[in-house]
C-alpha cells in the first residue's frame, strides 16, 4: 500500500491493465492466424525506427511506431497468400531492423542512458503521456474488432472460404499487422523488444487451452495478461528484480503449469473412459 502512494507505481498499474487489453485481443488473433514469427519480426524490426528517431532527434515511441507500421505492411506484401514460405525474407527485415538500430545509435553523438529501456522494458517509467497513447491504442484496437469482427473471424479460420464469400481478406491481412506493430510499440515500454513476443502470446495461448470462442480468448487472455503483468510487478518490488523480464517468467511459469494441467487432466479422463 506504501508503493501506491508513488504516482509510477499508479502509473505502472495502469499501464498493465491498458497493455492486457491489447495482449489479449492482439494475442488471439495472432494465435489463432499463426503469424508468432511474423508478430517477432514486427517487434524486433522496431529498433530500427527507435535508432532512427534518435538519429534525427525526434521521440523514439513515434519513431518505433512509424518504423513499425511501415515494417508491417513491407512484411504483408511476402506474407500474403505465402505465410509458410515468407520466414527468410522476415528473417531478414528482422535482422536488418535491428542493425540498423544498433548503427544509427552508434553514428548518434551522446550517450543515451534511456536505450536499455527500449530493449527490456521499464514499466515503472512510464509517463501520463505514454498512458495516453496507451489508452488512444486500446481505442483504436477495440473500435476495430467491434467493427470487424465476424470479417476478422471468417479470415483467421480460413482465409480461402472467405475470399470466396467477398470478404477483403487482402486488405484484413495488412489490417492485422498493422494493429499487431501498433500493440508491439504499446509493449516496448512493458517488456522490452526483446520478451515483447512473450506477452503477445502467452496469455492468449493459455486461453486458447481452455475455449475455441475467438471472442472468449480474447476476453481470457485480457484477464491473464492483466494478472501476470501485475503479479509480475508486485514480485519485482518485492523482491527487487527487473520488472519487464519478472512478468514474462510470471506468463512462462503459468504457460508451464496450465498445459501440464491440461496434459493430466486429459489423461486423467482417457482412464476413466477406458
Amino acid at each position: 500500500m506504501e508503493a501506491l502512494q508513488m504516482e509510477f507505481v499508479r502509473n505502472a498499474l495502469w499501464a498493465g491493465v491498458l497493455v492486457s487489453i491489447a495482449c489479449g485481443i492482439m494475442g488471439a488473433l495472432v494465435v489463432v492466424n499463426r503469424i508468432v514469427f511474423i508478430s517477432g519480426g514486427i517487434a524486433h524490426a522496431a529498433y530500427g525506427g527507435i535508432g532512427l528517431a534518435i538519429y534525427v532527434g525526434i521521440s523514439p515511441l513515434l519513431g518505433a511506431t512509424l518504423f513499425s507500421v511501415f515494417i508491417a505492411l513491407l512484411m504483408g506484401l511476402f506474407t500474403f497468400g505465402n505465410r509458410e514460405g515468407s520466414d527468410t525474407v522476415i528473417g531478414v527485415m528482422w535482422a536488418a531492423g535491428m542493425g540498423l538500430g544498433i548503427i544509427l545509435v552508434d553514428l548518434t553523438p551522446g550517450y543515451h542512458p534511456d536505450l536499455m529501456s527500449y530493449l527490456f522494458g521499464s514499466i515503472l517509467a512510464v509517463s501520463k503521456i505514454d498512458l495516453c497513447f496507451m489508452a488512444l491504442l486500446d481505442g483504436l484496437i477495440v473500435l476495430v474488432i467491434v467493427l470487424f469482427y465476424k470479417e476478422l473471424l471468417s479470415f483467421s479460420y480460413d482465409d480461402t472460404f472467405s475470399a470466396t464469400r467477398g470478404i477483403p481478406v487482402r486488405a484484413l491481412h495488412f489490417l492485422l499487422l498493422v494493429l499487431i506493430a501498433l500493440s508491439v510499440v504499446m509493449l516496448i515500454r512493458i517488456v522490452g523488444l526483446i520478451l515483447v513476443i512473450a506477452l503477445l502470446t502467452i496469455p492468449a495461448s493459455i486461453a486458447g487451452q481452455y475455449t475455441f470462442s475467438l471472442k472468449k480468448m480474447m476476453q481470457l487472455g485480457c484477464i491473464l495478461g492483466a494478472v501476470f503483468i501485475l503479479l509480475g510487478l508486485w514480485l519485482s518490488y518485492r523482491f527487487d528484480m527487473t520488472s519487464g523480464a519478472t512478468i514474462v517468467l510470471v506468463a512462462c511459469a503459468a504457460y508451464l503449469l496450465s498445459s501440464a494441467g491440461k496434459t493430466v487432466a486429459l489423461h486423467l479422463a482417457r482412464r476413466q473412459r477406458s
